[in-house]
């Protein structure tokens, strides 16, 4: 155990209740020495589609289910379970298939989106919930908008944090969208994350040091000053394995540290495969959305963020096309990781949106 983490164990508040429920949580589950999150409800474990899946919930009424992105947790969601729960819902809160708690297989073969939905679908039935909301960040957005087409029996609300909904292929491109200030290039991140072992070199030399650089506000989390970078730059190019093995990294850590070192500690014990994984997938999900439901009927809710350069509000451009009773907010001065940036913002969004909608 290193000297960070034994700190951590000592002055953590909740420290004495994790080490009290851990050897209860290990059984069955493919933690690999994780433990239970900090600030969070104490977990359970469902089995749902051959997964045992750690669930954090709290609070009773209409069900939520919140679904992080990468690399990301349940501890993700903390501050809107906790306001959520408050306003007279149902807060839950899974680590998804490969990560955290939760574990999963190495094999990319057993990542998809169907797959992932699937997982959903099953954590419901484990908790007999007949529908529920589902609200995604980043990866978690786009399995929440799959869930609307694969699984619209089971939503009563969608609500997409960053993460717009994929426009289905039947539709006209949209025209006049504010162009991305990416420049892709073979060095783009979701090419370099495809290669097994090549992004889990990179990330799991120094895990402290990776989280540093992705949870961060400024550099290239902002737009202004990401427009005037050359173009063959790492950051235009979104080359994000070769700024992490940089010593000086853009941007300024915004998490206070007992956060850090959950997110640290966590990975250091799990790796990233999991979570990569979800990238390796992404070759199988045109075969699987061939046969989705074209639209969505249920009240969905799109959440932007101004400086979300790989997200910016306008990739949700369009999306009034095939949603029925769609609503869109953009948090301003806000990068990529929103709800842990401007919580309080998103969950003032979240809720007014669940009382008009859904209560």
């Amino acid at each position: 155990m290193s000297v960070d983490r034994r700190r951590f164990l000592k002055t953590s508040a909740v420290s004495g209740l994790a080490a009290a429920v851990y050897p209860m949580l290990a059984l069955g589950a493919d933690s690999k020495g994780v433990r239970p999150a900090p600030m969070m409800p104490v977990p359970s474990f469902v089995a749902t589609n051959g997964i045992n899946m750690a669930v954090y919930e709290k609070g009773t009424g209409p069900a939520i289910v919140f679904c992080h992105g990468f690399p990301e947790l349940a501890f993700s969601w903390r501050s809107q379970i906790d306001a959520v729960s408050l306003a007279g819902y149902h807060a839950i809160a899974p680590d998804q298939r490969g990560y955290g708690l939760t574990g999963g297989p190495d094999d990319p073969s057993e990542y998809d989106m169907q797959i992932f939905c699937d997982d959903l679908a099953g954590l419901l039935d484990a908790k007999g919930i007949d529908r529920a909301v589902f609200c995604g960040h980043d990866w978690g957005g786009a399995v929440v908008w799959a869930m609307a087409v694969l699984h619209p029996d089971r939503c009563s609300g969608i609500i997409g944090l960053n993460t717009p909904a994929n426009r289905p292929a039947s539709l006209p491109a949209v025209t006049d969208s504010e162009p991305s200030l990416i420049v892709m290039s073979p060095n783009y991140y979701i090419a370099t994350f495809m290669p097994p072992g090549q992004a889990e070199a990179i990330l799991e030399a120094d895990v402290r040091h990776s989280f540093d650089f992705m949870l961060s506000r400024g550099g290239i989390w902002d737009k202004e000053a990401f427009a005037k970078l050359p173009q063959d730059s790492a950051e235009r190019q979104m080359d994000l394995l070769a700024i992490i093995q940089r010593e000086e990294l853009p941007g300024t850590p915004f998490l206070p540290e007992e956060v850090m070192q959950y997110f640290t500690e966590t990975f250091e014990a799990t790796g990233f495969t999991g979570g990569l994984n979800w990238y390796r997938a992404i070759p199988k999900m045109g075969a699987i959305m061939a046969n989705a439901a074209s639209r969505i009927e249920v009240p969905s809710l799109y959440i932007g963020a101004e400086h979300d350069v790989i997200l910016p509000p306008s990739s949700a451009d369009g999306m009034e096309d095939f949603i029925s009773d769609l609503e869109k907010y953009t948090v301003m001065d806000c990068g990529h990781w929103t709800q842990q940036e401007k919580p309080a913002e998103v969950n003032q969004v979240i809720i007014d949106w669940l009382n008009r909608k859904i209560a």
